[in-house]
């Protein structure tokens, strides 16, 4: 059974850290890409950063320097590393495997940054 679950999400304070991971079993994970997604209360879904199969990786401008994707293949996983969080990044937050035509999600977590 295809599964991907997130964890990791919670509340923290502005400039504060959180480290989300996405476990994933019943697919060959090491071939998928791997997106995490946002979003926000009354904001469109938008793609925070992805990892591909060789550990190539990208990010959307506003968290570049901030957070790290990185995956863990031997373990089924794929972590992002979030730091120097604002308020802005306050959303539900989803791991997205993709391959060809398979795309398979998670259920989300929530993050919310707050003082």
């Amino acid at each position: 059974q295809v599964q991907l679950m997130e964890s990791g999400g919670g509340l923290v304070e502005p400039g504060g850290s959180l480290r989300l991971s996405c476990a994933a079993s019943g697919f060959t994970f090491s071939r998928y890409t791997i997106y995490w997604y946002r979003q926000a209360p009354g904001k469109e879904r938008e793609v925070v950063a992805y990892i591909i199969g060789s550990g190539d990786t990208n990010y959307r401008d506003s968290v570049k320097g901030r957070f790290t994707i990185s995956r863990d293949d031997a373990k089924n996983t794929v972590n992002l590393q979030m730091n120097s969080l604002t308020p802005e990044d306050t959303a539900v937050y989803k791991c997205n495997a993709v391959l060809f035509r398979n795309s398979y999600w998670g259920q989300g977590t929530q993050v919310t940054v707050s003082s």
